[in-house]
């Protein structure tokens, strides 16, 4: 058993730190030990762990779990990019959040991972031009998790939503990796246009609670938004812009503001 368990840690480390920490669950609250083992300890991946939450929590009267549960193991069998998607996420949660203090905690309890893995399907689905049931999925998202993301939206890896309530992200927008967002951040358009017109977010970028990225606009790389902010705007690459409507107030302060998490302005308006 302990070599397996050394094999099974060299191939996949952040499954098996899931499993070590679902154990010590178990042992500290055995009132959970149903949950984790249907959630975590019964299946032999993350990607088959992950496809059995995504139908536990959308599945409803008018879909069924054992469906849901078949979409979710196809995409993840076809295209691993998901699951590895997800690996990232899971750490950039872990790292950046200090309310998480175990790998476990995104994929059990904390709806902006669970949310962004659902998309994540719904993404692959519409790729695949499956595009009703990429609908179903993005309308069973908003119901269950208050996080309402386009199934045509690009996302990369290493997302990091914290507490995700009221998160709206449109058709065209594209969000880079290692992007940090708080609740009711709007990446919207600015009116009944089609086409391309919803904001492109650069890699590492910081987006403080309540703010509103809106049009087809670019934010650089390594930048912050200050809370509560509605950007109309561009914003240049490592700087930091703040109010309505949004302007530049100074640099980033760091290389990488998605990761340290630092929304101060520092007296900069």
């Amino acid at each position: 058993m302990a070599e397996t368990s050394t094999k099974l840690a060299a191939l996949d480390p952040v499954w098996q730190r899931v499993r070590q920490e679902a154990f010590a669950m178990v042992e500290n609250e055995p009132l959970l030990g149903g949950l984790v083992h249907s959630s975590l300890l019964h299946h032999p991946s993350l990607e088959r762990a992950l496809a059995y939450r995504f139908s536990l929590k959308l599945a409803s009267g008018e879909m069924s779990e054992q469906i849901l549960r078949e979409i979710a193991d196809e995409a993840y069998a076809s295209d691993p990019s998901i699951g590895q998607a997800a690996r990232a996420d899971v750490t950039a949660v872990f790292d950046r959040d200090p309310a998480c203090l175990r790998f476990i905690q995104p994929i059990l309890f904390f709806k902006g991972y669970q949310a962004i893995q659902a998309y994540r399907i719904g993404h692959w689905l519409w790729q695949n031009g499956r595009r009703d049931m990429s609908y179903f999925v993005q309308m069973r998202v908003s119901e269950t998790f208050g996080v309402d993301i386009h199934p045509a939206a690009k996302i990369g890896r290493g997302i990091m939503i914290d507490h995700a309530h009221s998160i709206v992200i449109g058709e065209t927008a594209v969000v880079g990796d290692n992007v940090s967002m708080l609740h009711s951040v709007t990446l919207g358009g600015t009116g009944k246009e089609d086409g391309d017109r919803h904001p492109k977010i650069g890699d590492g970028v910081l987006i403080g609670a309540g703010a509103k990225v809106l049009g087809n606009i670019h934010v650089g790389h390594c930048s912050r938004i200050a809370a509560g902010s509605v950007v109309l705007q561009d914003v240049p690459p490592n700087t930091t812009v703040a109010g309505v409507p949004a302007k530049v107030v100074g640099e980033a302060g760091c290389a990488q503001p998605s990761v340290t998490m630092d929304q101060l302005l520092c007296g900069k308006i």
